[in-house]
């Protein structure tokens, strides 16, 4: 089996437009959560998300073009293109060994509440001829194999907020079975509607702490009460090992474990046995390294939170035996598609730097969530092995671990 390294990272969120100063303020702290206004938000019971800003989509797109690509795609390609500049392809590469794998929840939602009001109040002629090429989740990758010219496979993980996750180990089996010698995985979301929000709100899942924003999200916190919405983007290069070296690319980690399972237990009530089978698979598969860091899923729900602490307890033997674990959702709030793309990216910068991200807002333990959730600001520590944590609705989990070459 072919060894796989990532070669090239780029990312967009709520606190940085590109990978180093996004990485720069989660690992200080800072909080992207405020006050929405991508939509008026006065009548919804939930008023707060971590959004994008200062991001102009002409500065990926020619300004005719934008129309026809909603803002998940938008910021895709804004984190495709700092990915593939930072991978640095000085010679010619083959493109038809060249993939793409993106990953996203929910896709175009702004595009299909814009045009399902248009079709309710001005009828079907005026629904724009750009709404389904520009909403459809695997229109992600297309548009970044467009713009990037590759020709190799083009793949889609549609997996709620396991996807980003999903579509880097979807890619790094591609290029271990031979299927392509270099993968762009690309994972984004934008979900900060009003369907969006009202429908996550109506389920009871958000935060409505709307007076304090900044500390709405509180991963592990005993009075959590819910996960806060984000956006954003991230992209890895992935390759063969031994073309990296040939090229001289700078390597950033090496992907030597993954994996994936599903609940079969609720539509949206996570199970602690889902997650942990998924980690004992990337454990087992890694060759049950010893770990100095978990980025966990960490939503700052009442159940993720206590059974992800259990799930890694169970996986490692003890508390004892656990490393630091921290969750960047406070930061950042909860990207959905974009969260395991966005988490791998800071596991591997966490690990290039040598620093453990921290948890914001974890005030109060709680006596469930007892690991250390490196809540006292970020720390330096030595990091050769890290892995990183995502469970999405339907049951579906992916863990991928990633160690320093």
């Amino acid at each position: 089996m072919r060894r796989v390294v990532v070669t090239g990272l780029g990312m967009i969120n709520a606190v940085g437009n590109d990978k180093e100063s996004s990485f720069k303020a989660i690992c200080e702290g800072k909080c992207g959560i405020d006050t929405i206004t991508l939509f008026d938000p006065q009548n919804y019971s939930v008023k707060i998300a971590a959004q994008v800003k200062d991001f102009d989509p002409t500065t990926v797109m020619a300004p005719k073009e934008v129309k026809k690509a909603d803002r998940f795609i938008h910021l895709g390609l804004k984190a495709a293109q700092e990915a593939m500049i930072d991978a640095n392809f000085a010679d010619i590469v083959d493109m038809e060994r060249f993939g793409i794998s993106a990953g996203s929840g929910i896709g175009g939602l702004p595009s299909i509440e814009k045009n399902s009001i248009i079709l309710e109040n001005r009828g079907p002629r005026r629904i724009s001829p750009f709404f389904i090429p520009g909403a459809l989740v695997n229109m992600l990758g297309g548009f970044v194999s467009i713009e990037h010219g590759t020709k190799g496979p083009n793949l889609s993980s549609v997996t709620a907020c396991a996807a980003g996750t999903h579509a880097i180990s979807e890619a790094a089996k591609t290029i271990m079975c031979n299927g392509a010698d270099k993968m762009l995985v690309v994972s984004a979301e934008c979900a900060i509607t009003g369907a969006g929000v009202g429908g996550f709100a109506a389920m009871k899942a958000l935060s409505t702490n709307n007076e304090n924003p900044k500390q709405a999200s509180r991963p592990f916190d005993t009075n959590r009460d819910g996960f806060v919405m984000g956006e954003g983007a991230a992209a890895l290069i992935l390759e063969v090992y031994e073309d990296a070296v040939e090229r001289g690319a700078n390597i950033y980690g090496e992907l030597i474990g993954f994996g994936e399972s599903g609940d079969a237990n609720h539509i949206t009530t996570p199970s602690l046995d889902g997650p942990a089978r998924a980690m004992k698979a990337a454990y087992k598969m890694a060759g049950e390294p010893k770990l100095d860091y978990i980025n966990a899923h960490g939503t700052s729900t009442p159940i993720n939170d206590k059974n992800e602490t259990a799930a890694v307890k169970e996986l490692l033997g003890s508390k004892e035996n656990c490393p630091p674990m921290s969750s960047i959702k406070g930061q950042i709030g909860h990207c959905l598609g974009a969260a395991g793309g966005i988490e791998a990216v800071t596991c591997l910068l966490a690990m290039r730097d040598g620093i453990l991200p921290p948890t914001i807002n974890n005030e109060t333990p709680d006596e469930d969530c007892d690991l250390d959730y490196v809540t006292t600001g970020s720390r330096k520590a030595v990091l050769n092995t890290v892995m990183s944590n995502s469970f999405g609705f339907g049951g579906t989990n992916g863990v991928l671990i990633f160690k320093k070459i």
